[in-house]
Parts: structure tokens; sequence; C-alpha cells
């Protein structure tokens, strides 16, 4: 059986990932690698002609999997749809939860949400928690680069200030990427890329109650800073699988004058490993498609980003 639930989640999308020919080339790839991440398990191979829904394959038989974690019950995690004690409303706010997606109404089949950027060659929920769509947040946080005089240093090349962006190494994988984090039900997206960036970039859980009292401070005066958001929508993530998948709004909160930033020390905590200011450029290679991300950002505040143009999108 396919539905659509009756709800409807208007918003505005400031980038649209189903609509932008620039995401088309790879808002789907990272969710076809194998083997899946923290796991032996081989993702059925999906053809690049198949990933569509509606590309007729009669014979997929995608690889089942939900990881032990996920199954054993952990209070932010979904129990599964066979548990007749759950019945979720899909594409819609259902209690604390948001099960609805920036990018409108997906189908449910069987009781399950299907992937709406295609397959993936693996059903269940493999890592994430939620079936559908599992939200986060990801606070991009900005300064220019200067030099010791405090004068804007440009690229050589293009002649464009160059820009840098706090970045965190992923304890889980290893990868470069923006320090954020899952919204917590009921929780104000706003609140999440505070928090996330306060316990991933300036470790706060480990901070004695007068250190957090100040560093919340100053923190409330960057996060009142000009703002914008940079993105909502799905996102191409190696966890993700025909019946979950990561969404994200992704906020970029820009230091001007670098002061702001100057009186907030850099110290990994929680999930990051490491943590350091990263000059952008298309060189960057970051978790999912969190590069993409950061090229948006590059592009609205007229920073440097490529020495050439960039690939035009296919017809």
């Amino acid at each position: 059986m396919i539905n659509f639930s009756a709800a409807h989640w208007s918003h505005l999308h400031p980038i649209d990932m189903f609509d932008s020919c620039n995401a088309k080339n790879f808002y789907h790839n990272k969710a076809l690698t194998s083997p899946y991440p923290r796991s032996r398990v081989e993702r059925t191979h999906v053809p690049a002609d198949k990933v569509d829904w509606l590309a007729e394959w009669k014979d997929y038989q995608p690889v089942e999997y939900t990881a032990m974690s996920i199954l054993s019950g952990p209070q932010w995690a979904d129990p599964q749809v066979s548990d007749k004690s759950f019945s979720p409303k899909f594409n819609e706010r259902d209690g604390e939860v948001e099960r609805t997606s920036w990018n409108g109404l997906y189908v449910v089949e069987n009781g399950r949400p299907r992937n709406p950027a295609g397959r993936t060659g693996l059903t269940g929920r493999g890592l994430l928690g939620r079936w559908g769509p599992n939200h986060a947040a990801d606070p991009v946080v900005t300064r220019w680069k200067r030099d010791r005089s405090g004068n804007k240093i440009a690229h050589p090349v293009t002649g464009k200030n160059i820009l840098q962006f706090v970045a965190i190494k992923r304890r889980d994988c290893g990868e470069w990427a923006i320090p954020g984090g899952m919204v917590d039900p009921g929780e104000k997206i706003s609140a999440t890329l505070k928090r996330e960036f306060g316990e991933e970039a300036l470790n706060s859980l480990q901070k004695s109650p007068e250190e957090k009292a100040e560093l919340e401070k100053q923190l409330q005066r960057l996060f009142s800073q000009e703002h914008f958001v940079v993105y909502r929508g799905y996102v191409d993530d190696p966890r993700n699988t025909d019946n979950a998948w990561m969404e994200t709004e992704a906020v970029n909160y820009h230091d001007e004058t670098g002061e702001t930033m100057d009186n907030l020390p850099l110290e990994a905590g929680d999930d990051a490993g490491m943590v350091k200011w990263v000059d952008i450029s298309e060189k960057l290679k970051l978790y999912a498609n969190h590069s993409y991300f950061i090229k948006l950002v590059t592009e609205k505040r007229g920073a440097h980003w490529s020495e050439g143009p960039g690939p035009e999108c296919p017809e």
C-alpha cells in the first residue's frame, strides 16, 4: 500500500535540493556507498539509472539492516514499524517529533516512509533512529582570514577575500565536518545550532558552572549576530537508507570583525576529535554534502571559492 499522509507542511526553501541543478550531480551519492558505516553490510548495488523510484526495477531486492544500537530501543529512537503500539503520524508533527520533510510530502509504503531521493540499496534504518526524516542542524560559523595587522587576506588568483569556518574532525569516521547535530524532540532549531556548536567546538559539556555561564553569554553574542539560512533539505549522508534519511537546516553565523570569536577559544568536545579554523576553497573534502553548504556561504558572502569556472549543469 502506498499513501501520502494528509497534512502538508509548507515552508520557504532557501535552497531546494530537488530543484538545484548544482546538487543533482551529487545529492544522492554517499548514500549509495558500501560498506554501511560501522558495519560490514554491503548495500545492493543501485545503477545510476535505477536510483529514481520512477525507474522500473521489478527485481530490486535491497539488503535489510538496522543496527543493534537502534534495535535495543534507546529513548531517542522509534520502535520497529511492526510494533503494534507504534502508530506514527508520517508527514506531520507527531507530538514532539517532527516527521515532516523540508522537501515536501514523502511516500509511505507498507507502513514505511520512502526515501524521496531514490533507492539506496538498503532498507530499515541503519544507524538512524527515526523512520523517515531525521532532522539535524548545522551552524556554519565564519570569519575573514586576516594577516597579523588585521587586514583581510585576498586570494592571489581571484582577488576575493578568503573566508574561514570552524570545522570539527568527527570521531566516528575521521572526516572533517560542520559542528552540527540532531534536533532533540520539541527543540527549536536555533537552540540546536547553539547547543551543538558549544558542545562540539567549545567543549561546553566539560566546563564548570561558572565557565558555562560565561560561555553562554559569548555564544548568545555570536548567535545573535547577522546570520542567514544557507540550506534546508535532504542530506546526502552515508547513513541514509530507503526508509530513513538525514535532513538539515544549515545556518551561517558570520563574525565580521572576528572580535567575538577571539573570546571563544576553540576546544574539541562531545563527538569531535579535533576542531580548528579552516580556509574555505573548492579543495575542501568534508563529510556528507557539507562542502556544498560551505560553497553556498562563499557565494552569499562574495568570498573566494574556486580559481576556475564551475561545471555546467547537464541538460
